[in-house]
């Protein structure tokens, strides 16, 4: 047995130092280096006979005379995840799925696993197997193909993987195993890093894909080194808020395929259900006539969504205005007032303005400044926007309303939910099409003011 040696880990990006100093000399962070233990055995190579049978020395090669295999993708039965994957989960791949506590992460992959075709291995390091097996009759009462282990040592893990030789593999969590070739306790940097690189070299030799259930820290990164992100091939964030039904999936890095989609679910009692048209959830049925609502028309990734912007403007009770937001920037709200203020005429500085973009969802797309602008004179001035007008537009520092990109892609999302009208910037530019909806065409806030109040 090797002498053990001690070894200082920054917790933020995992660099390595011989010895403590209050700076990271890596990413510059200040009281970020851990001490941790590592004591490796003499036996240098892999610990299953699986992966030890595979030894070859990489040469160079040219790159004309790489052959290039075109696998297909695994279906996993679930739309909104093969969405953000890119079609599928690539054989050999390492995909790391992250998210707040109680958000779902287990449930979505238990309710992936339970209903794949291929033999599928769920490894869980946090519940017992009684526990799943009730959550697995709650999702699915029939799994065909689901193998549960509950085991958080790596060398257990791969023993078992050798005798049942699953085609997919689920870790829940990867903060939760540890190895006995690292001296240091479960979760921590060591052994976060030693128990990917074990993943990593299983999932590339043998071509069978691990998904991994990662923790996040309080800011909301996933808990561990920075370079765990780095060597995984997909990090996927599962958001949303507990108080809510609706959840995103969204990706964050993707080798394999775009990072502009998402997929949408909806939280209940049987499990996650895919939302298809989220655009009909996202929007109220009431017909009451009430003021200080909007149709916004946004794009998450590729994806165009109608949201609903919910605006309430009274006056202030206390000497200072409050400006709260939900699902929206406040910033961002702050500068609109101020545009409404200096190049439209209205007094809003002594008034309370509160913002709520519906659904438990949050929104950084400057085209539902538009909306935003809508819903607060509505409120201000208590006029009723009738439901079948959306708005897709920037609002500028100047008052001028600018364009915003797929303008076309929002136009036929609208039309296809039925809207009338879609008011969009004067200077957007687009193709020669007869379009159902009719296209309000405006160029500053008075012309919006006109149309919609006068």
């Amino acid at each position: 047995m090797a002498k053990p040696t001690t070894v200082f880990y920054c917790q933020n990006c995992g660099g390595q130092h011989s010895k403590w100093q209050g700076q990271c000399s890596t990413c510059k962070e200040w009281n970020t280096l851990v001490e941790e233990v590592i004591q490796k055995p003499d036996q240098k190579d892999w610990k299953t006979p699986l992966v030890r049978a595979v030894k070859r020395t990489p040469k160079p090669t040219k790159i004309a005379d790489i052959q290039v295999s075109t696998e297909s993708r695994l279906n996993t039965n679930n739309l909104e995840l093969d969405r953000v994957l890119g079609g599928g989960l690539v054989p050999g791949s390492l995909t790391l799925l992250g998210g707040e506590p109680g958000i779902g992460k287990s449930t979505l992959l238990l309710q992936i696993s339970l209903n794949l075709k291929q033999k599928t291995l769920y490894v869980s390091g946090e519940e017992s197997e009684q526990q799943i097996k009730m959550r697995a009759e709650r999702i699915n009462p029939n799994p065909a193909n689901c193998y549960i282990l509950t085991e958080t040592k790596t060398q257990n893990i791969f023993k078992q993987i050798e005798t049942l030789q699953p085609e997919i593999v689920i870790i829940d969590s990867i903060q939760t195993l540890h190895s006995d070739y690292i001296e240091s306790s479960a979760g921590s940097i060591s052994q976060i890093r030693e128990c990917t690189t074990e993943l990593i070299k299983y999932a590339k030799e043998t071509g069978v894909p691990v998904i991994l259930i990662g923790h996040i820290t309080k800011e909301g990164s996933i808990a561990g080194p920075k370079v765990l992100e780095h060597m995984v091939d997909t990090v996927l964030q599962f958001e949303g808020d507990r108080n809510h039904v609706y959840r995103i999936l969204r990706a964050h890095k993707n080798r394999f395929g775009s990072t502009h989609e998402l997929g949408i679910y909806e939280m209940l009692g049987s499990g996650l259900r895919e939302v298809s048209n989220p655009s009909e959830i996202l929007i109220s049925k009431n017909d009451e006539g009430l003021s200080g609502t909007a149709i916004a028309s946004t794009m998450e990734g590729m994806r165009p969504l109608m949201i609903e912007i919910q605006a309430l403007v009274s006056s202030a009770v206390y000497g200072t205005p409050q400006r709260s937001t939900t699902g929206y920037n406040a910033k961002r709200l702050n500068m609109l007032l101020a545009v409404l203020e200096k190049r439209a005429g209205f007094r809003l500085g002594a008034k309370d303005v509160f913002l709520n973009v519906t659904g438990g969802i949050s929104v950084d797309d400057p085209a539902i400044d538009l909306a935003v602008i809508a819903a607060i004179l509505s409120s201000n001035e208590d006029v009723y926007i009738e439901k079948d007008i959306c708005f897709a537009a920037e609002v500028g520092l100047a008052g001028e309303i600018r364009p915003v990109p797929r303008v076309e892609q929002r136009i036929l999302e609208a039309e296809k939910l039925g809207f009338a009208t879609i008011m969009i910037s004067k200077q957007t530019k687009l193709p020669k099409n007869n379009y159902q909806i009719k296209i309000q065409r405006v160029a500053r806030i008075e012309d919006v003011v006109h149309f919609l109040f006068e």
